[in-house]
C-alpha cells in the first residue's frame, strides 16, 4: 500500500460504476459476488441498457457521471467507459475523495494522466489503472518460460480483428478511443511488463475512413528499441480492410524461442518443441477486483502500479507523434 493510503475500516467498501457494457458488467459480476464490496449504483450512455444492467446486477441507476462521484454513499468509482472520458472522471472522483478503479488508457494524455497521479497522492487515495493482461495465462507462462531461452534479442507481438462491416461504435472513434496503441494501451504494456524501458520508438499508422469521427480500418506496426538492446514489434489493426485474424506472441532468444498463436504455446529449444500449458484467460477481472480490494483493506500490493501505466502511456505517445512525424522518437523527449 502506497504510504499515503489509510486502510478500510468498513465492513464493505461501496462502490460506483461508471459504464454498462461487457467490461463494466465483468467488473459488476465481480464486486456482486464478494462480500467486501456492495455496488451502490450505476451510470451509462443508453438509459434503457443502463435500466436492465442495474435489474441484472441489482443497484440503483445514477442520472450522471458528475453525480455518481459527489454521493457520500460511494467510497470507490469504477470507471469502465469511453477512453476520452477517464480522465475526466477520474480527476472528478479524486477531487471528491474517492478511491478510484479506471480501465487503461488512465487518460489521452499524458499531462493530465500525471497530474491525475499526483492528485491521488495528495488525496491520499487509490488510483488502480487496470491491466488484466498482466494477470491472464499467456502472460504469465511469458514470464514462467522466458529463463528458458536465455538473452532475448526480440519480440513480436500481433493483434489483428477482421470486422466487416466494420461496426460504428466508439472503438472506432477518432475522439473517443484515441490514437490506437493509446486506446488498445495492453499490446505495449506486456512488452514493457517483460522487457523494461524503452529507448526510441518508430510507427507507422494508417486508417481507411470514409467520414470524419469514425473509421472502418486501422493498423499500427510500432518498432520499439529496448534499453537492453531488444527489438520489439508491436502490429494492432482491425477492420473492414483486414483479411486474417490473428493473436500471436513470438519472443526469440539465444538458446531457444517462444511462439503463443491465441492459447496455444510452444518452447522451442534445440532438437525439441515442448508444447506449454497455459491457464485460462477466465476469471481476470474478478482476480482484478479481489486484489484492488486485498489493497484497500490489508494493505496488499497490487501488481501493477499507475506509474508503470503512464511509463507506457508515454511509449504509446511517442509512438503517436512517430506516425504523425514520419521519425523515429526518443522516449522522454
Amino acid at each position: 500500500m502506497n504510504a499515503s493510503e489509510a486502510p478500510l475500516e468498513k465492513a464493505r467498501v461501496r462502490v460506483g460504476l461508471v459504464g454498462a457494457g461487457y467490461a463494466a458488467s465483468l467488473r459488476a459480476e465481480a464486486l456482486l459476488l464478494m462480500e467486501r464490496s456492495h455496488l451502490t449504483g450505476v451510470v451509462g450512455h443508453n438509459p434503457e441498457k443502463t435500466k436492465a444492467f442495474a435489474r441484472q446486477f441489482q443497484t440503483e441507476v445514477v442520472s450522471s457521471w458528475q453525480e455518481l462521484v459527489k454521493r457520500e454513499d460511494i467510497d470507490l468509482v469504477a470507471i469502465s467507459t469511453v477512453n476520452r472520458d477517464h480522465g475526466a472522471i477520474a480527476g472528478a472522483a479524486l477531487a471528491h475523495g474517492k478511491h478510484v478503479i479506471v480501465e487503461y488508457p488512465l487518460a489521452l494524455d499524458v499531462a493530465e494522466a500525471e497530474e491525475l497521479i499526483a492528485l491521488a497522492k495528495v488525496q491520499k487515495k487509490l488510483l488502480h489503472v487496470e491491466h488484466i493482461e498482466l494477470l491472464g495465462g499467456v502472460h504469465q507462462a511469458l514470464k514462467q518460460y522466458l529463463p528458458e531461452i536465455g538473452q532475448v534479442f526480440y519480440a513480436r507481438y500481433s493483434t489483428i480483428k477482421p470486422e466487416n462491416p466494420a461496426p460504428r461504435k466508439w472503438t472506432y472513434n477518432h475522439e473517443l478511443f484515441g490514437f490506437p496503441l493509446t486506446g488498445a494501451l495492453s499490446r505495449l504494456h506486456r512488452l514493457i511488463d517483460l522487457f523494461g524501458e524503452v529507448t526510441t520508438v518508430n510507427c507507422h499508422n494508417r486508417f481507411w475512413e470514409t467520414e470524419t469521427d469514425y473509421y472502418q480500418s486501422c493498423l499500427s506496426i510500432s518498432q520499439l528499441n529496448f534499453n537492453s538492446g531488444l527489438l520489439g514489434q508491436v502490429i494492432y489493426g482491425k477492420g473492414e480492410t483486414l483479411w486474417q485474424a490473428e493473436r500471436k506472441f513470438e519472443v526469440q532468444g539465444e538458446k531457444g524461442g517462444l511462439i503463443f498463436d491465441g492459447e496455444a504455446g510452444v518452447l522451442i529449444k534445440p532438437g525439441e518443441t515442448m508444447p506449454i500449458e497455459i491457464a485460462t484467460r477466465r476469471g481476470s477481472f474478478a482476480k482484478d477486483t479481489s486484489m484492488v480490494l486485498d489493497h484497500l483493506f490489508d494493505g496488499t500490493p497490487l501488481y501493477v502500479t499507475p506509474q508503470q501505466s503512464l511509463y507506457t502511456l508515454k511509449v504509446a505517445d511517442a509512438a503517436r507523434r512517430s506516425a504523425e512525424m514520419g521519425i523515429t522518437v526518443v522516449v522522454g523527449d
